[in-house]
């Protein structure tokens, strides 16, 4: 048990102690008001100092004795009168322990009266007393010749007194408080068998308000002992509730409660005042508010303990003291933080909770590409963010000269985008550098305490030298003349053309309509603009073109055209009136026949009924109440008409463009935001239309927003609103932020579930059915047409390509002329050009296998003439690995020959809701033997002869990212790959599962194509 020490105890005042002597029993030593720092020193003893804020230790007890008979050690000495009534004499209680006691037995004669008078009791603090009176008493019936003479109760009475009266007795001053009965009394018999039958009976007296009080017991006759009398009151004790203090309190009076208010216990404060109420019955009730540890303590049993070092707390309140987060220590007690360790920070924003951190490592990997006068430059984020998220990249440009050593920043003229400081994203443009000139660019990682680290830059560098540069700006434009509706002018060539000019841009608006301009082409050094506004002010900038690129624009020009001339003399007014009069009389003739003839027509359309008048026609469409039908805005005459009426005119200001994401038909596709008035700003994808477009290209570019703009469903791509009254021409729609789903399934290879992927099929599915309820065709639907946002939804998109296919990379020219996707379309399409919901149908079959196989490219390496003869011989694509049987079998139903034999996207989307419902048979593995016999081969059963090295192999899986695991291990030729486990595969580091499945479906064919395969001689 190890050496118990003797414990000295100095109590302060108000302290209550209680020990549990079950557990431990020590030798107590009070010293009173000893200095406790004294008693430190004197050996052999350990002080504890209890303060009354320390409320382990507190009394339970709520009855608190005035007088105890049996506690008096001697004789009581309370006052009988007559002498010869009650006597005092030595017994023993219930327990056999020795008491003395007071008996009256005068039960043979008559009119008793005996009286016994306690000595004076001080109430202390009470109000209200309870006497307890534990006693025996003779049956009459047991004594013989005392009927008439014995009784079998006695009185109880009480005297309010300030003082003692010593041994003066007047009965007339005593208030009695009952006649005492006894429960069950005692014979002859009980006498000799030695059996007590003891009556405790307990009255109420009060209140009190003396300060102390007598208690008499008058015998009128009775054979009666008193064994004890306690005289007790009530009150709520001392405790500790909620870290509050409530001291002892006496209840005032029988009926109302005592409201007690609370002291908070050391090193805590109130968060609402704390109070409790006292009963009568001495126990406390209702407890109303709270205390909070301060910052640094802890709840620790009915105290505030400080934190322990290592742990801290940093605001009040009654949780526990937390363990100091990563790279952060205290080893004092009580700390409201921990401390940083070194060369980690913590910035003001975080909160004492987050670990420490540092700054990030140096970024990696940069790449530069360089174009003409400017660059863009990639990079890897670092390999250490220093445990943050909030990482961003500066750029620091500077030009040099012969060597690094020799470096200034660059001018103020050098743009970036999307910006320099603060950079998210890991690329950046810059724009505007000088031709043939040495720049070397540092890219920043930092973070939230980069500022706050006295170490040097984290950076990482790259060095370049621009190409050819573009020619400078024209510095002067000259007006040679002007008209009431055009403009003529010159200018000289640039000062340093820099190359072989091709040509001058020419942009010009009306003076504060710069949003609203137009540009052309000049191939000289002068133009005419004509279609101008009379006696208007307009705005010219003109810049130069060589093989370098555009030269910055020239600072603005303004002209003014002539003011309007139109003037009539009066010799020709009369002849000018008399031809003006005869134009009216014309126009108003025609009006009166044209309404003549219309209600003719109506009279005789009116016989045809009420149903026909709900019935009315629009560019050429018959269009039917309460159902929404796709109207093709090529039957539009004006293309312009089509857009305005379908798609929404935005303002080109509201728009900002972040950075280039890639090239289309038309010209550029940007990410950027739009942020119309009273509308949260969103992200935006914008397509522009290439510089130098001709009036085909701007029909069938704004063709695709009338296309869009008539499509309202969450699964179709929405169309945001066009740019059309300024250049460039745009077209903004929402922003996907996965991109194409094929590289997103790529890329993602194997790492969703089943439902996931049946949920993007089923929003597919969605959006072609309200495309095929609307009568729309798409004709391209493929994976690559899909795009996919941030939570996984996927909406149908590039409906414009759906008519201009010739710059399809997947397309192929048919016997009939003309380009389609071969590998996604129909056999009847490819055939005979005939588009089809049910030729979509085909598609989505094609779109459900890429999925399935995260990405493959349908037929693989076939050429496309293979595909159609393949496809006209009845054979499919076999199903991709681990695929449903379910999902399959609708693969195979999509790719019925008899068009009419497929299903419709309305029976699709029911058909896979109910997978969706019923995930458990998905399940069902589509197995071998279940296999039907027309099906293409695996891209897995490829010829094994043809791989010479485990390299060819890994890349004819598409597994070629897997080669430098493999370099260099025993796993080098393919008969010791075909012996290889998924163990070995983690072992050498594959470890993700889609590359795992890959290999190991392979490596079955290559243990077969091992076991068959000759034994050299």
């Amino acid at each position: 048990m190890g050496t118990l020490l003797p414990i000295a105890i100095e109590l302060w005042q108000g302290a209550h102690v209680m020990f549990d002597l079950t557990k431990l029993t020590p030798k107590l030593l009070v010293q009173g008001s000893v200095n406790p720092l004294k008693a430190l020193t004197r050996p052999g003893f350990t002080v504890i100092q209890l303060h009354p804020s320390y409320t382990g230790f507190h009394t339970l007890t709520k009855l608190f004795n005035l007088l105890d008979s049996k506690a008096i050690q001697g004789e009581l000495g309370w006052i009988s009168y007559p002498s010869h009534g009650w006597e005092e004499i030595s017994g023993v209680d219930e327990h056999y322990t020795p008491i003395r006691t007071y008996q009256v037995c005068n039960v043979m004669d008559h009119s008793q009266n005996n009286w016994l008078r306690t000595n004076w009791i001080p109430r202390n603090s009470a109000q209200k007393i309870y006497v307890e009176l534990k006693f025996t008493l003779r049956d009459c019936n047991s004594i013989p010749l005392v009927l008439g003479t014995c009784k079998e109760t006695f009185n109880l009475y009480y005297m309010e007194s300030d003082d003692d009266h010593s041994v003066k007795f007047r009965e007339h001053q005593f208030t009695k408080i009952d006649t005492i009965a006894a429960d069950e009394s005692f014979t002859q018999m009980d006498l000799g068998d030695r059996i007590l039958k003891l009556n405790t009976e307990v009255r109420e007296v009060g209140p009190i308000s003396k300060k102390g009080f007598y208690l008499a017991f008058q015998d009128v006759g009775a054979c009666v002992a008193l064994v004890s009398v306690r005289v007790y009151f009530k009150k709520c004790p001392f405790t500790v509730k909620n870290l509050a203090m409530f001291p002892d309190t006496v209840p005032m009076d029988s009926q109302s409660l005592v409201e007690v208010r609370g002291s908070c216990v050391n090193h805590s404060k109130e968060e609402d005042p704390p109070k409790m109420y006292c009963s009568t019955e001495g126990e406390w009730l209702v407890p109303i508010g709270k205390c909070l540890c301060n910052a640094g303590y802890e709840e620790r049993g009915f105290a505030c303990q400080a934190c322990r070092p290592g742990f801290y707390k940093a605001f009040a309140g009654n949780v526990k003291c937390a363990k100091c987060p990563p790279h952060s220590s205290t080893y004092e007690e009580g700390s409201l933080n921990c401390r940083c360790e070194k060369n980690y920070f913590r910035s003001e924003k975080d909160p004492p909770s987050m670990a420490c951190t540092r700054p990030p490592s140096a970024p990696r990997n940069v790449i530069s590409n360089i174009n003409e006068t400017s660059v863009i430059l990639d990079w890897s984020w670092p390999l250490d963010t220093g445990g943050r998220k909030d990482v961003t990249f500066n750029i620091i440009c500077k030009k040099c000269g012969g060597t690094v050593n020799l470096c200034e920043p660059c001018s103020g003229n050098v743009r970036f985008l999307p910006r320099q400081i603060g950079l998210t994203n890991t690329t950046v443009t810059v724009v505007d550098l000088l031709a043939h000139t040495n720049y070397t660019f540092e890219i920043d990682a930092v973070n939230g305490v980069s500022d706050l680290s006295a170490l040097s830059r984290q950076f990482a560098a790259v060095s370049i030298t621009t190409n050819q540069a573009a020619p400078s700006p024209i510095t002067i434009i000259r007006k040679d003349r002007t008209s009431r509706n055009s403009v003529s002018l010159s200018w000289q060539e640039p000062e340093h053309p820099n190359g072989i000019i091709l040509d001058y841009e020419v942009k010009y608006y009306e003076k504060e309509q710069e949003t609203s301009y137009t540009i052309l082409r000049a191939k000289g050094t002068n133009v005419t603009i004509s279609s101008l506004k009379p006696d208007t002010t307009y705005v010219f900038q003109i810049r130069a073109r060589t093989a370098a690129g555009y030269g910055t624009n020239s600072r603005k020009f303004e002209f003014e055209t002539s003011p309007d001339s139109f003037s009539i003399s009066s010799e020709n007014s009369q002849v000018v009136m008399i031809a003006i009069s005869a134009a009216v009389a014309i126009i108003l003739l025609t009006v009166v026949v044209y309404v003549l003839i219309g209600r003719f027509c109506g009279y005789n359309k009116s016989k045809h009924g009420a149903d026909e008048k709900r019935l009315h026609f629009g560019n050429g469409h018959l269009k039917l109440p309460g159902l929404r039908t796709y109207v093709d805005p090529h039957t539009y005459e004006d293309p312009n008409q089509a857009v305005h009426e379908f798609a929404k005119e935005l303002d080109a200001t509201n728009i900002s463009i972040d950075k280039v994401v890639g090239a289309g038909e038309f010209g550029e596709v940007c990410s950027g935001r739009l942020k119309l008035p009273s509308k949260k700003e969103i992200s935006v994808a914008i397509k522009t239309l290439k510089v130098g477009y001709t009036e085909k290209q701007r029909r069938d570019f704004l063709g695709e927003a009338s296309i869009m703009g008539q499509f309202d469903h969450p699964n179709i791509i929405r169309l945001e609103g066009v740019v059309t009254k300024s250049k460039p021409v745009m077209i903004v729609t929402e922003y996907m932020e996965n991109g194409s789903l094929d590289s997103f399934l790529r890329k993602h290879d194997a790492q969703f579930t089943v439902i996931q992927l049946v949920g993007m099929l089923r929003g597919i599915a969605s959006g072609m059915k309200y495309l095929s309820d609307m009568g729309y065709v798409h004709r391209d639907l493929a994976a690559r047409n899909i795009l996919i946002n941030s939570n996984l939804v996927c909406k149908v998109s590039d409906f414009g390509l759906s008519r201009v296919l010739e710059d399809d990379p997947e397309a192929a020219y048919t016997t009939r002329g003309g380009k389609i996707p071969i590998r996604w379309t129909s056999p009847e399409a490819i055939a005979y050009r005939k588009f089809t919901s049910a030729s979509d149908a085909w598609s989505y079959g094609i779109v459900l296998w890429e999925v399935m196989s995260y990405g493959e490219r349908p037929y693989w390496e076939m050429s496309n003439q293979d595909v159609i003869k393949a496809v006209d011989e009845g054979y499919r694509l076999p199903p991709p690995m681990d695929c449903p049987a379910a999902l399959y079998q609708l693969m195979l139903d999509c790719w019925q020959k008899d068009r009419n034999n497929r299903p419709k996207f309305e029976q699709i989307v029911s058909i896979l809701d109910k997978l969706i419902r019923n995930p458990s048979s998905l399940k069902i593995i589509t197995n071998a033997a279940a296999r039907p016999s027309n099906l293409l081969l695996d891209q897995s059963n490829l010829d094994i002869s043809a791989f010479r090295t485990a390299g060819d192999w890994l890349n004819g899986i598409r597994a070629g990212h897997c080669k430098d695991i493999f370099t260099g291990v025993e796993y080098s030729s393919c008969d010791t790959i075909a012996k290889i486990s998924t163990d070995d595969m983690k072992k050498v580091g594959v470890t993700v599962v889609g590359p795992q499945k890959k290999i190991i479906s392979s490596i079955k064919t290559l243990e077969t194509h091992t076991k068959n395969s000759p034994v050299p001689v």
